[in-house]
């Protein structure tokens, strides 16, 4: 018994099963379901280093947006600085290859503040509310490498006027809408995050990181140069690095206070 013959392939119908279906297939995925996101820097130090990658699911953003669930003080956001702060700040604008165009590249911080929070910075430590947060989950590794900033304009105001985009205030309420994003380095220069740039539009958040993948080992120790603002030496046993990245518990005992 002969089988069928399967009619030949139009060019159109070729090119779409080749290039373009596995293209569209990768879009729709990173868009709308899950995607990775690789680290740039220091800004995360000592919770995520320079490379790392991380695990970003992206449906939960879209079921945010669609007043579905919300995102969680402690939670690290994958998003693009609001224009204004991009427009002023060097840094928060990239040129693409050839400096074809220009665009806003995405940074990773955790939030602190939600939509109609008070935050206010003081010495080094964030206040939400009226609470201390207890933030040695990040600072106990500043004061040991020696370079815990209390002192600068971003240690002692909630936002500072040094880049032009924000005044100096001695706190802020989180607008509707909108996040107050801080990175855990807290070295005097070691973020560029709210406090220079403000809160950042719900609009603009890409995600939540919620693992780290990559690499898949890493050395237990990293000791930070302060003059040099740079990773001086990664030592230390070998350890597992894929982890999920948790709030820490200061975020809870946070909410337990705000709840009484």
């Amino acid at each position: 018994m002969t089988q069928p013959v399967k009619p030949a392939q139009t060019p159109l119908q070729k090119l779409w099963k080749e290039l373009l279906e596995p293209i569209v297939f990768a879009v729709v995925i990173t868009q709308f379901v899950a995607t990775l996101v690789g680290v740039d820097g220091v800004s995360m130090m000592p919770n995520l280093r320079d490379r790392e990658r991380v695990f970003v699911p992206k449906y939960e953003t879209w079921l945010h947006k669609a007043g579905v669930g919300e995102f969680k003080r402690g939670d690290i956001l994958i998003f693009k600085p609001p224009r204004e702060a991009s427009a002023k700040i060097p840094n928060l604008t990239k040129s693409a290859p050839l400096n074809l165009w220009t665009y806003r590249p995405f940074l990773i911080k955790r939030l602190i503040g939600l939509p109609g929070d008070t935050i206010r910075v003081e010495a080094g430590d964030v206040t939400v509310n009226g609470v201390k947060l207890d933030s040695s989950w990040t600072t106990a590794y500043w004061q040991q490498q020696g370079c815990w900033d209390t002192e600068s304009p971003l240690a002692t105001q909630a936002t500072s006027s040094a880049n032009g985009v924000m005044p100096d205030q001695p706190e802020i309420t989180v607008p509707a809408g909108t996040y107050f994003v801080m990175g855990d380095n807290r070295t005097e220069r070691g973020s560029e995050d709210s406090r220079l740039f403000g809160p950042v539009p719900r609009r603009d958040i890409a995600g939540r990181a919620a693992a780290v993948i990559w690499p898949i080992m890493r050395k237990a120790t990293a000791t930070y140069d302060c003059s040099s603002e740079s990773v001086k030496e990664l030592s230390g046993e070998d350890e597992l690095n894929w982890r999920a990245l948790g709030r820490p518990a200061a975020f809870t005992d946070l909410q337990n206070a705000l709840n009484k």
